[in-house]
């Protein structure tokens, strides 16, 4: 199945999960999160959740994390360019919804790209190789492009791999695991 196709499908079965239903798949996401092993991670970036898309929640894991003594960080979408700007998430740090939805970061310290150790990746669904299908603009694309070579990426979702995505190009990059409920 191609790219939009796969969109329009996972975004409805996501937007048709019930609440029960949606706390009982973070609930075993979050289990394999925690047990990860992170220590030697220092600097994790994760996405904030957008509420109206029905995304897994991710304050349980930045808080997981935080307890750890890890630095969270978040990111701020550029338009013009469809690029992430990364921000230290940290307890002073002010959050505001974008024109799509988006949690932002408005008063937070910019860090590069080149010191995230740890990247979570928002997917609407994975292939069996690890490549991902997002919302399609491309952000997350162009920003694992630029991270340091040695970068862990973990895609979480709440469906299983299918079997392949039809369309992939040159830019999708493979993430090293997925996590999904079991």
């Amino acid at each position: 199945m191609k790219k939009n196709e796969l969109r329009v499908q996972y975004k409805q079965k996501r937007k048709d999960l019930t609440n029960s239903q949606k706390k009982e798949l973070e609930l075993n996401i979050y289990q394999q999160v925690f047990n990860l092993e992170v220590k030697n991670i220092k600097n994790i970036h994760l996405f904030l959740s957008m509420k109206k898309f029905n995304e897994i929640d991710t304050t349980p894991i930045i808080k997981f994390f935080k307890g750890l003594d890890k630095k969270i960080i978040v990111s701020k979408c550029n338009f013009h360019d469809d690029s992430l700007t990364h921000y230290l998430l940290d307890k002073n740090t002010i959050l505001e919804l974008n024109k799509f939805g988006v949690p932002e970061p408005v008063n937070a310290k910019e860090i590069n790209v080149k010191e995230i150790d740890l990247v979570f990746v928002p997917l609407l669904i994975s292939d069996m190789k690890k490549y991902r299908v997002g919302y399609g603009k491309g952000f997350y694309d162009r920003f694992l492009a630029t991270c340091k070579k040695e970068v862990k990426t973990i895609g979480i979702n709440f469906f299983k791999p299918i079997d392949s995505i039809d369309d992939l190009n040159k830019y999708d990059i493979p993430l090293d695991k997925v996590i999904y409920p079991q």
